[in-house]
């Protein structure tokens, strides 16, 4: 039982139905609908984080659980008696207010019957569904492709069909309830432990095996009847909320193609996870699920960032460092953009409040700005703990922040060398070790975005200390990548290349007097000002980075051109190095 859940039974069908609730009744109601093999007990990390702002209600479908199995089997699992059982339990728990549901796998798929039936309109105000379809949108899905082939819509059915190769066999008569009841049920815990990174935790219960037994006339009861014969008039009626995993395994993304001809209300939201989001991703899911149902209950329309990726990063937090200017300023501003919640943070204090203001203003629910040195441990240690304090584990970290440093290796001093390895390459080991480590504690994946440069592989004689530093940002980062594969946190090196920000007027030349040190500065920077190359295209390159989660991202043509050039023809690289920089 989920712990300090008050658990009733409803009588309905001849069958009793474990339902458990949490939370204060006084507040709406979100019933949540677990999927197959699963039982309610899949709900309880995204239960109790719902708890504080919501009368919570679970239940365990008909034949899973604590509740009873129909007898026969045979037709006892439609999905017109389990809308009778949907009913039946909201009207026991709340009986003279709407519900806000959330589904996942079947638990999904039968709660679209729900939102599309005629007789339980004035009963559900939002929906919210995760890797499950309509089985009516299926139909008409399929149907359309069959009728109108193309060879992309011919590839899209060949692919569902192999991502659907475990349906054919639950339709097997006998076969599926003897694996389950034997070996299947008792090496699942293990398998999903290996292949989906679900935590080892008290999910799933004993009752596993009867539960996926049962289950197994959930597809044989409605799949080849729904599919074959599907609805025509399967419309919500209700504000639907999408979130898809994008690494389901066992759903393609392109089945919600047409899904706003259906859903008129529709919200899409996506995961870079995997299919059991409940239990993998329960921070992510509880924030989209209140800020869903919160906006539901206000009677406005949810407000919705606009900007690119916005399904990817809306509700997430974000934090940039050197987000007071250049780089940092513009990649602040494009998560802001995306719905994200952005944290600024820079050494100049009025400039990450201007980030972060600007940011609000650009589509940030919420952003703050921090004064930080990145290059101080102590500080950092004190910005983390503020953070994970006050705003919870990160989703991305972006380490941007960087100086400049050019002039001949002899003529660059200890301190020299110091400064410019303490921020460029200290900063971003304190950032990853503080925050990075939080994210793999928590254990539900996440991003960091290390800004290294195209000179990381670009030797030069006239920035040994700068190319050292970045060369090292970039080797970190391929380490950290490795180190972390397996725990869903991806790692980036962002190699941007000449882009038009002030680090040019503000790096360091040595062995030079102050005033042509100032000459060489404004030299460098009209010559990055003619060349013209935006921060907001490096800022666009890193969100892209991190939703296709790649590796090393040379931004700018010369980056990319030098990157192709390190490792195919290095000679090249060197011959140039050896020329001297015009001065």
């Amino acid at each position: 039982m989920l712990e300090g859940a008050r658990e009733r039974r409803v009588r309905t069908g001849g069958i009793e139905l474990c339902v458990a609730e949490l939370g204060d009744p006084g507040r709406p109601t979100v019933v949540l609908v677990h999927g197959y093999p699963d039982s309610k007990e899949v709900w309880s990390e995204v239960a109790a984080r719902l708890a504080g702002r919501f009368h919570v209600v679970l239940y365990d479908v008909r034949g899973h659980g604590g509740s009873t199995a129909p007898k026969p089997l045979r037709g006892g699992f439609t999905l017109e008696k389990l809308t009778d059982d949907f009913l039946a339990v909201v009207d026991a728990v709340s009986p003279d207010r709407p519900v806000h549901l959330v589904g996942h796998d079947w638990g999904s798929v039968q709660s679209w019957e729900f939102v599309t039936v005629a007789r339980t309109e004035g009963r559900i105000a939002s929906f919210t569904s995760m890797s499950g379809p309509s089985l009516d949108h299926f139909g008409h899905w399929i149907d359309r492709r069959l009728k109108r082939p193309t060879p992309r819509r011919i590839g899209q059915l060949l692919g569902q069909g192999a991502k659907s190769w475990y349906v054919y066999l639950l339709h097997t008569p006998t076969v599926p309830e003897l694996a389950w009841r034997g070996p299947l049920g008792k090496r699942w815990p293990g398998i999903l432990r290996r292949l989906e990174n679900v935590p080892g935790d008290a999910y799933p219960t004993p009752s596993l095996p009867s539960d996926a037994a049962h289950g197994a006339w959930l597809y044989r009861d409605n799949v080849r009847a729904r599919l074959g014969r599907p609805r025509p008039d399967a419309h919500a009626h209700v504000p639907v909320q999408l979130v898809t995993p994008l690494g389901d395994a066992f759903l393609s993304e392109r089945l919600y193609d047409e899904l706003e001809e259906w859903v008129p209300r529709l919200t899409r939201r996506t995961l870079p996870a995997k299919h059991w989001v409940p239990r993998t991703r329960p921070d992510q899911l509880s924030s989209w699920i209140t800020e869903f149902v919160t906006s539901v209950e206000g009677g406005q329309p949810e407000q919705r960032a606009t900007g690119r990726h916005a399904d990817r990063f809306g509700g997430q937090l974000v934090l940039v460092t050197g987000a007071g200017s250049g780089i940092g300023r513009a990649t602040a501003f494009a998560f802001a953009e995306a719905g994200a919640r952005v944290i600024a943070v820079d050494r100049d204090a009025e400039s990450a409040a201007r980030t972060a203001e600007m940011s609000r203003l650009i589509g940030a629910p919420e952003a703050w700005a921090e004064t930080v040195d990145v290059s101080d441990e102590q500080e950092m240690e004190k910005l983390a703990d503020k953070v994970h304090a006050e705003h919870g584990v990160l989703d991305v970290l972006v380490n941007n922040a960087g100086i400049g440093l050019a002039g001949s290796f002899f003529d660059t001093t200890s301190d020299d060398w110091r400064r410019v390895l303490d921020v460029n390459l200290w900063g971003v080991i304190h950032g990853c070790r503080l925050f990075g480590r939080r994210m793999a504690e928590r254990g539900q994946g996440g991003h960091i975005v290390n800004t290294a440069s195209a000179a990381a592989y670009q030797p030069s004689r006239a920035l040994p200390a700068y190319s050292t530093s970045k060369a090292a940002v970039l080797m970190l980062s391929e380490c950290l990548r490795a180190e972390l594969s397996g725990q869903g946190i991806g790692v980036t090196a962002i190699c941007p290349g000449l882009v038009n920000t002030n680090i040019t007027s503000t790096a360091a030349f040595v062995g030079v007097d102050a005033e042509e040190e100032k000459r060489r500065q404004n030299r460098s920077a009209r010559l990055y000002g003619l060349r013209n190359y935006p921060p907001e295209k490096v800022a666009d390159a890193i969100l892209r980075a991190v939703v296709r989660d790649e590796a090393v991202v040379a931004v700018t043509p010369e980056a990319r051109g030098a990157r192709v050039l390190s490792r195919f023809a290095p000679g090249v690289l060197r011959a140039i190095a050896r020329m001297k920089p015009p001065v």
